[in-house]
């Protein structure tokens, strides 16, 4: 049996909207700003969980660790005049030392 015109009309509108559908489904999905918003949910989620509280945790006192050494050791190395031994030999040997630029 042939279809007639209007039924060709009713398909081709059918179809229209399925695709206008499934346009506005992959466009939904792929929206950069949700995706966005997904994945900081998901990580604040985490964060905020036990594992996640102690990820932070050693995160930080690392981070403090470290500062604090490099800063110890700045200040340790600029106020520590170099100094080389000398060493004089009268009766017995007799190490002093001075101050080296």
């Amino acid at each position: 049996m042939p279809r007639t015109p209007e039924q060709i009309q009713q398909e081709i509108d059918a179809a229209r909207e399925s695709l206008g559908a499934t346009l506005d489904e992959l466009a939904f999905r792929t929206n950069p700003q949700r995706l966005a918003d997904q994945g900081k949910a998901k990580v604040q989620e985490f964060l905020q969980s036990p594992p996640g509280i102690a990820i932070v945790g050693v995160v930080g006192l690392t981070v403090t660790f470290v500062v604090t050494r490099k800063v110890v050791r700045r200040i340790r190395h600029t106020d520590r005049p170099r100094v080389e031994p000398v060493v004089t030999y009268r009766r017995e040997p007799k190490v002093t030392y001075r101050r080296v630029r």
